[in-house]
């Protein structure tokens, strides 16, 4: 995978990087089995101040979970094109 050039871009993208398979561990704690959706998606980006008076940055992800479903295809009532 091409990693971002521009810093900003890449700097969230190593974090996400970083943090993806923990985030996944806590949604699946929290959660159920499931993925979070990024079609039904919104994201906001704030500020705050730290302990020692710097700026930081807030990044929420809000995303609608998906739980993970076993499909079975006898419970698939639609007509096979085949038929």
């Amino acid at each position: 995978t091409k990693k971002p050039g521009y810093a900003p871009v890449y700097r969230t993208y190593e974090a996400i990087t970083h943090y993806g398979e923990a985030i996944k561990n806590i949604i699946n704690e929290q959660c159920g089995d499931g993925i979070m959706s990024a079609i039904d998606f919104y994201c906001d980006v704030g500020t705050t101040t730290g302990r020692h008076g710097e700026k930081r940055v807030v990044i929420t992800f809000n995303g609608k979970f998906l739980p993970h479903i076993e499909q079975i295809s006898d419970d698939n009532g639609a007509k096979s094109p085949r038929d």
